[in-house]
C-alpha cells in the first residue's frame, strides 16, 4: 500500500489522558465522531479484522459455530428475565413505527436462549455452542479513555448449551484455555481470576485482566509467590501484606449461567428418559475492540505504538527517506512490488515529504520491520533494517534484501 494513496491522518499533539486513545488518534488508527462514539480508519480496521480472525480461529477449534444474531431487540424479551430493569441506565431503548418497545442489545443472552429455545428440543442436538463477532450498544455514563469504555463495541460472544454439569465445566476449561491462547496471539501478557459474575449472572466466572496504566480495575501483586490477587488486606497465598498495586485492563470475562436464563426463557430439552430438562448453559465474553488499547498500553514507547507482529496493520513500512532522488525511489519501488508479490503487507512511504515526518510518523505507527533507503547507505549497496520492537538496527547488503526481510517475517 502506498502511504500516499492511504488514508492516515496522523496527528502530532493530542491532549487525550488516556495512553492508548491518545496513540490511537495520533496514529489515525480512530477518529472521534462525539463521546463515546468512534469510527475505525483503515489502520485501525486492518487491526480489529486481524483480532477478529484470531478470536475465529480459536473459537472454531473449540468446536464453536458462528452466528450473527440482531443488534434489534424486542424489550418484551428482556421483561422474561427482569434484565431491563437491571441494565435500565445503559440499555438504549426506542419505539418503533408499529409502536414495539425495542432496544440496541447491550449483550446477547436472551436473544441467544431465545433462539435456542426454538430449535432444541433433544439431548441428541446437545452439546451445542454458538458464538457471534459484533456491535453492542450501551448508555454509558462516563465514556472514557477512548475504545476501554465506549457507547458502542466490537465483541465476541459465546454461548455454550449442554445437558448437564459435568459437560458444562468441560466447554468451561476449553474455553478458558483458548482465551489464553488468544490473548497470547495478540501479543498480550494477561492476568486470569475468579470474579463476581455481575449483572450477567451464574455460579461462578473468571475475568482476563491485562495490565496497563488506563486500566478501570485495580489489582494486586505479590513478589513473593508471583499472584496476582483483587482483595488489598494480604495476599491469599503467603498472607505478606507487602504487595504492589496495578492497573488493569477487563479483556474477557466467562460465565457457568446453570439454567438462569433457560428456566425463564423455556429453553428445555427431553433427555434418554424422556423427562424435561432445562439446557445448561455458559457465557463467554471477550471485549475485541478493547484489544486494540490493551495491546497499545503493553507494546509502545516513547515515539509510538510497537505493533506485535501478528496483529500489525502491516509486516513491516518501507520508507525512502530521498523520494527526489531517481535510484533510491526506483530501487525502493521494485522492493515493494517483489515483497508484495511474495505475500507480505508493506506500507510503503514514498511521500515528498521531509526525512523527520516519515521517520516520526514509521515509529508512531510503529509496524514490527522498519526498511529505510537512505541515499548514504545506498551508495554503500546497503539498506538499514529496524525492528521496531528494540530498535535493533542491521545493515544489509541491497541484494540479500528481500533474502533478509522474508528471514524475519516467516514469509
Amino acid at each position: 500500500m502506498l502511504f500516499s494513496e492511504y488514508f492516515v491522518p496522523t496527528l502530532r499533539e493530542v491532549k487525550e489522558e488516556s495512553l492508548s486513545f491518545r496513540l490511537s488518534l495520533k496514529a489515525g488508527l480512530i477518529a472521534a465522531l462525539a463521546s463515546g462514539i468512534y469510527s475505525y480508519l483503515p489502520l485501525g480496521l486492518r487491526v480489529l479484522k486481524k483480532i477478529e480472525a484470531i478470536i475465529r480461529k480459536h473459537m472454531d477449534n473449540t468446536g464453536a459455530l458462528e452466528v450473527l444474531l440482531p443488534a434489534l431487540q424486542p424489550l418484551d424479551l428482556w421483561k422474561k428475565t427482569q434484565r431491563d430493569e437491571l441494565l435500565a441506565e445503559v440499555m438504549v431503548r426506542f419505539q418503533d413505527r408499529r409502536g414495539r418497545k425495542l432496544c440496541l442489545g447491550p449483550t446477547h443472552e436472551e436473544v441467544i436462549t431465545d433462539l435456542v429455545a426454538r430449535f432444541v428440543s433433544s439431548y441428541k442436538q446437545l452439546p451445542l455452542i454458538l458464538y457471534q463477532i459484533q456491535t453492542k450498544f450501551r448508555d454509558e455514563v462516563r465514556p472514557r479513555a477512548g475504545l476501554i469504555r465506549s457507547c458502542e463495541f466490537v465483541m465476541k460472544d459465546a454461548y455454550s448449551f449442554d445437558i448437564d454439569e459435568k459437560n458444562l465445566q468441560k466447554n468451561y476449561q476449553n474455553m478458558y484455555s483458548a482465551y489464553n491462547s488468544i490473548f497470547s496471539e495478540c501479543g498480550l501478557r494477561t492476568i486470569a481470576m475468579e470474579a463476581d459474575p455481575g449483572f450477567i449472572g451464574g455460579s461462578i466466572s473468571h475475568e482476563f485482566l491485562a495490565e496497563g496504566p488506563s486500566g478501570e480495575d485495580v489489582v494486586f501483586f505479590c513478589d513473593k509467590c508471583n499472584i496476582y490477587f483483587k482483595e488489598k488486606e494480604e495476599c491469599p497465598q503467603c498472607n505478606s501484606r507487602k504487595f504492589k498495586e496495578k492497573r488493569a485492563l477487563e479483556l474477557g470475562h466467562i460465565f457457568n449461567l446453570g439454567t438462569k436464563y433457560s428456566e425463564k426463557l423455556d429453553a428445555f430439552f427431553l433427555d434418554k428418559e424422556g423427562r424435561r430438562s432445562p439446557v445448561i448453559m455458559g457465557c463467554y465474553g471477550i471485549g475485541v475492540s478493547r484489544i486494540i488499547s490493551a495491546v497499545i498500553e503493553q507494546n509502545c514507547d516513547k515515539e509510538g505504538i510497537i505493533w506485535p507482529k501478528e496483529i500489525s496493520p502491516f509486516d513491516l513500512e518501507l520508507v525512502c527517506l530521498n523520494s527526489d532522488d531517481k535510484d533510491l525511489f526506483s530501487f525502493s519501488s521494485r522492493i515493494y512490488r517483489i515483497l508484495s508479490d511474495k505475500g507480505l503487507e508493506v506500507l510503503f512511504d514514498q511521500r515528498a515529504e521531509s526525512i523527520g515526518v516519515k521517520l516520526n510518523d514509521a515509529y508512531l505507527l510503529g509496524m514490527p520491520y522498519l526498511v529505510i533507503v537512505g541515499r548514504k547507505n545506498f551508495l554503500e549497496g546497503k539498506i538499514e533494517i529496524i525492528t521496531r520492537s528494540n530498535k535493533e538496527r542491521i545493515l544489509v547488503d541491497k541484494e540479500r534484501l528481500v533474502e533478509a526481510l522474508s528471514e524475519l517475517t516467516d514469509k
